[in-house]
C-alpha cells in the first residue's frame, strides 16, 4: 500500500530538508491532505491602510489542492474566527498548517530519542500532532490549543487519523504539569513563558519561534538545565504569536500626533533609513533593545524631482511616544520631531552602537537565556557576553 504521507516526503527528502529517518517514517505515515479544512485563507491585496487582505478560498480549489500536497503553509484562520475584513475578508491570520519543510527544521531541532514526552504549544491544524504521534507514541505527546473551535477540529481530524493524544484547551503560556523532555511551540513568543523552562528536564529541549517583536520570528532552540534554558536562533520561523504576547494591527496615525503642541524639535546625526536595515541580526538587537517599536516610511512622490529620494520615516510604540525624521540623500543631520516620554531617535541610536560595537553580529551569532524567573538575556556568541537583560514579568 502507498503510504499516504509518500508525496510530500519524497518532495523534501529530494530537498535534503529531511536528515532524520525516524522523522523520514513519520512524514511517510501521514496524510497532510486530511489535516487542511475545508476553507483555507488566502492574501488577495491590501486595504486602504496598507494591510493584507486574506479571502476565502475552498480546498477543491485547484491552487489550493496543488499547496496542499507541496511546500506551502496555508492559513486556516483569520480574526479569530471572526473575519474582520472589507466584504468578508480577513486581515490577521491566527491560525495554520505550517510549510512542511518548516515543521521537519522544527521537529529535528528537538533531538529527540525514542520514548521521549513532548508538550506541544499550539495544536492547530493537528497535522503537526500527528507527526509526533507517529514519532513517539499517543502516550507521550500532550498538545494545547488556545481556541476552542480549533482545538476541537483538531480532535476530529486526529481521532479520525487514528491518534488520540492528550489534547487540551487553555492558554500556552500556562501548559499542564510535566516534566516533559522537550517543548516544542508553533507559536511565536516575544518572551518564552518560565512555566516552559520549569516544565523541561534538564537536559532537554525547546523549540520555538522568537522574536522581540520588530522583526519577525527566528527559530530558538533551547537546552534546559535545573536554573535555566539557554540557545541559539538556528533559522527563520515566521509564526503567529501567542495570543497574549501579541499586538493589535491598528494604523500607525493612530500612535502618531503630529500636531502635539509638546512635541520637540531636534537634528540628529543618526541616519534613520537604519530601523529598515535588513542585515541579519540588526533587526533582533534593535527590538530588543527599543521594546515595543514600529515603524512605517513614505517617500517623496517620484514626480517631485526636488524631492528625489527623500523620505518622512516615523517610529513608535502603542504607549503614546512617537516620534518622526525628514531623510535626505545629502546627508545629515536630519530634523526629527518626537512626542510622548520616550526619545525614540536616541534609543535607536544606541542601539545601532550596540550593534556596531559588538561586532554587527548576524543572527546565528545571537542567543538568549531564560530563566527560572522569566527574566531574559541575549547574547552575542556566548551568554558571558550579554547586550542587555530584561528581568522577569
Amino acid at each position: 500500500m502507498t503510504p499516504p504521507g509518500l508525496s510530500l516526503a519524497r518532495l523534501l527528502s529530494a530537498r535534503g530538508v529531511v536528515q532524520d529517518p525516524a522523522w523520514h517514517r513519520a512524514l511517510l505515515a501521514v496524510d497532510r491532505s486530511a489535516f487542511v479544512p475545508d476553507t483555507v485563507w488566502v492574501r488577495s491585496g491590501a486595504d486602504p491602510g496598507g494591510y493584507d487582505l486574506f479571502t476565502a478560498r475552498p480546498r477543491t480549489d485547484p491552487d489550493v489542492a496543488r499547496w496542499i500536497s507541496e511546500d506551502y503553509a496555508l492559513m486556516t484562520q483569520v480574526d479569530d474566527g471572526r473575519p474582520a475584513g472589507p466584504g468578508g475578508s480577513g486581515i490577521v491570520p491566527t491560525s495554520s498548517i505550517s510549510q512542511p519543510s518548516l515543521v521537519v527544521r522544527m521537529l529535528e531541532a528537538l533531538d529527540a530519542r525514542d520514548g521521549d514526552t513532548v508538550l506541544e504549544v499550539g495544536t492547530g491544524t493537528g497535522y503537526n500532532t500527528a507527526l509526533l504521534c507517529e514519532r513517539f507514541g499517543d502516550q507521550s505527546v500532550t498538545s494545547i490549543e488556545v481556541d476552542p473551535a480549533v482545538a476541537e477540529d483538531a480532535r476530529t481530524r486526529l481521532h479520525a487519523a487514528g491518534y488520540k493524544p492528550r489534547l487540551l484547551v487553555g492558554e500556552g503560556a500556562d501548559p499542564p504539569p510535566g516534566p516533559y523532555d522537550h517543548v516544542l511551540a508553533t507559536v511565536a513568543a516575544r518572551r518564552v513563558p518560565p512555566a516552559w523552562v520549569a516544565q523541561t528536564r534538564s537536559g532537554g529541549t525547546i523549540v520555538t519561534p522568537w522574536g522581540p517583536g520588530f522583526t519577525s520570528a527566528a527559530l530558538l532552540r533551547l537546552e534546559a538545565s535545573e536554573k535555566a534554558a539557554r540557545g541559539r536562533m538556528v533559522g527563520d520561523a515566521a509564526f503567529m504569536w501567542l495570543r497574549d504576547q501579541r499586538q493589535q494591527v491598528r494604523p500607525w496615525r493612530e500612535f502618531v500626533n503630529e500636531n502635539d503642541p509638546e512635541a520637540v524639535t531636534e537634528f540628529r546625526a543618526l541616519n534613520p533609513r537604519v530601523v529598515a536595515d535588513r542585515s541579519p541580526g540588526w533587526g533582533v538587537v534593535l527590538g530588543w533593545l527599543v521594546p515595543d517599536l514600529a515603524y512605517t516610511a513614505f517617500e517623496a512622490a517620484e514626480d517631485n524631482v526636488e524631492a528625489a529620494g527623500e523620505a518622512t520615516v516615523y517610529v513608535y510604540d502603542r504607549a503614546g511616544s512617537w516620534a518622526l525624521a525628514e531623510y535626505e540623500p545629502g546627508g545629515g543631520p536630519y530634523e526629527t520631531r518626537r512626542g510622548g516620554v520616550r526619545d525614540l531617535w536616541g534609543e535607536i541610536t544606541r542601539a545601532r552602537q550596540v550593534w556596531c560595537e559588538t561586532g554587527r553580529p548576524g543572527r546565528d551569532r545571537l542567543g538568549v537565556t531564560v530563566g527560572a524567573d522569566g527574566g531574559h538575556t541575549l547574547w552575542v556568541d556566548r551568554p558571558e557576553q550579554a547586550i542587555a537583560a530584561r528581568p522577569g514579568p
